[in-house]
C-alpha cells in the first residue's frame, strides 16, 4: 500500500520503514506520515494509519489521548515579566510533574471519576490511582508554559492582539499506560507477527470482545486526559484569578472512526493532530520556538491530519549524552524564556525546525495564532520518561 509522506527530507529512514512496515499489515487500508516524524514503537510518531474494523493498540501509543490545550487569559501582557513568580507560584501549587505524581491527599475533583471505570479490568483496577493522578502532568515531554499568544485576525472571537496563555501537553498518565500495554498483549496472543519489528503492531478486531473492550477503554482514557488538562487550566486560572478568554484542546494519540474515501476507518493518529476541514489544531515547537494554533483544510491524502509538533531529531540516550545543560540554560535565557525545571532530553536541540516543519504542511493547515513561551516547567528528568 502506499502513501504521502510530508516532509521526507525532515525524517529518519527508521521511522519511514516503519510506516512501511504498518501499511504492509492486512488490515491497512490509507496511511500517511507527518513532517514531525521519528521512530516509535510500532507506528512511528507522527504516522497516520486507517484500518478496517480493527484498532492497534500501540497505534494509539501508551499515553493514550496525550493532548495539548491553550487558554488565553484576561491579565495583562507585562504582568507576566513584571511579576513572574506569582505564575511560577501557580504552576506549583495546581499540578505535579514526574513519574507517579499526585494528589493523594487532596484528590482533584472532575465528573470523568463518576463514569463506569469497570468497562476494562485495568481500568477497574486503576482507578483509585487515576483519581490520585488527575491533574497532573507527568514526565517526558510533558509540560505547563505561560508565555504570550498572538492573533493578526479576529478568527476565534478574540481581538487582534497580544495575549497572557497557558499552554499545556499531558495525557492519560499511568491507567492509560497499562490500558496500553494489557491489550497489546492480548492482541499479539490472538494474532502473532513473528517478525519482531512488527510484533507492536498486532491488533484486535472490534467485532472481538477484547478490541470492544479495549476501544471503550480508550475513550475512557481520552475523558480522563482531557480532564486532567481541564483541571490543570482551571486550577492555575482560579489561582491567578484569571478568566478565560478561549481554550481549546486536541489528541495526538488515539483512533477515530471516520470515513475517507468513501468507506469507514479506524484512523490511527499517533503523535498526528486531526485537521478535517476548519478544525482548529495546536502544533506546539519547543520550549523556545513558537506553538501554531493552526485550522485543518481537510487534506484527503493526508487522511485530513498535520503535525503534532516539531519532532525529535535526537532521541533520549543520545541527548544525554550529548547535550550541555549550562549551554541549553544560557540559549534558553537569551531567547527570553526561564525555565523552572526539565531534562536535559528535552532541551530546545532534540527538535527539529518547528518552521521546516510547518512550510512542509503549508497544504495541511492555515495558522491562526502563534504562542511564544516565556516561563517552562517540565518534570526534572532524573526518571523515566512517560511519552
Amino acid at each position: 500500500m502506499k502513501y504521502k509522506i510530508w516532509g521526507e527530507e525532515l525524517i529518519d529512514k527508521a521511522a519511514i520503514k516503519q510506516m512501511d512496515n504498518a501499511c504492509s499489515l492486512p488490515i491497512s487500508v490509507r496511511g500517511a506520515l507527518m513532517a514531525d516524524g521519528h521512530i516509535g514503537y510500532g507506528l512511528p510518531i507522527g504516522g497516520v494509519l486507517g484500518t478496517d474494523n480493527a484498532v492497534i493498540p500501540y497505534a494509539v501509543g501508551v499515553d493514550i489521548s496525550c493532548s495539548v490545550k491553550l487558554s488565553v487569559l484576561d491579565i495583562p501582557t507585562t504582568a507576566l515579566t513584571e511579576n513572574m513568580q506569582r505564575f511560577k507560584q501557580a504552576i506549583d501549587m495546581e499540578t505535579r510533574f514526574g513519574v507517579g505524581a499526585s494528589f493523594k491527599r487532596d484528590k482533584r475533583q472532575h465528573e470523568v471519576m463518576d463514569e463506569d471505570w469497570s468497562i476494562s479490568p485495568v481500568t477497574a483496577a486503576n482507578k483509585d490511582k487515576a483519581w490520585e493522578q488527575l491533574g497532573t502532568s507527568g514526565s517526558g515531554n510533558h509540560f505547563v508554559e505561560f508565555g504570550i499568544f498572538t492573533i493578526g485576525k479576529n478568527d476565534i472571537n478574540l481581538a487582534p492582539g497580544d495575549y497572557v496563555a497557558l499552554l499545556s501537553h499531558s495525557g492519560s498518565r499511568g491507567t492509560g499506560a497499562m490500558v496500553c500495554n494489557y491489550y497489546s498483549k492480548i492482541a499479539q496472543q490472538k494474532c502473532p507477527l513473528t517478525d519482531k519489528e512488527l510484533s507492536r503492531l498486532s491488533w484486535l478486531s472490534l467485532k472481538s470482545h477484547e478490541g470492544k473492550e479495549y476501544w471503550d477503554a480508550m475513550q475512557l482514557m481520552n475523558r480522563y486526559a482531557q480532564a486532567n488538562h481541564e483541571l490543570i487550566h482551571k486550577h492555575i486560572a482560579k489561582n491567578l484569578g484569571a478568566q478565560v478568554l478561549f481554550s481549546f484542546i486536541n489528541s495526538h494519540n488515539l483512533a477515530w472512526e471516520e470515513e475517507h474515501y468513501n468507506r469507514m476507518l479506524i484512523v490511527h493518529r499517533k503523535g498526528a493532530t486531526p485537521a478535517q476541514k476548519g478544525q482548529l489544531g495546536i502544533i506546539p515547537g519547543s520550549m523556545s520556538s513558537p506553538t501554531f494554533l493552526v485550522r485543518g483544510k481537510g487534506e484527503p491524502e493526508s487522511l485530513k491530519s498535520c503535525s503534532h509538533g516539531a519532532g525529535r531529531q535526537l532521541g533520549r540516550r543520545e541527548a544525554k549524552r550529548t547535550l550541555n545543560k549550562d549551554f541549553w540554560r544560557k540559549y534558553l535565557k537569551e531567547h527570553g524564556v526561564t525555565l523552572m525545571s526539565a531534562g536535559i532530553d528535552e532541551m530546545p536541540g532534540v527538535y527539529k525546525d518547528i518552521n521546516k516543519v510547518m512550510e512542509a504542511q503549508k497544504d495541511l493547515i492555515d495558522i491562526v495564532g502563534e504562542f511564544h513561551p516565556i516561563l517552562v516547567k517540565m518534570a526534572d528528568g532524573h526518571e523515566p520518561a512517560e511519552d
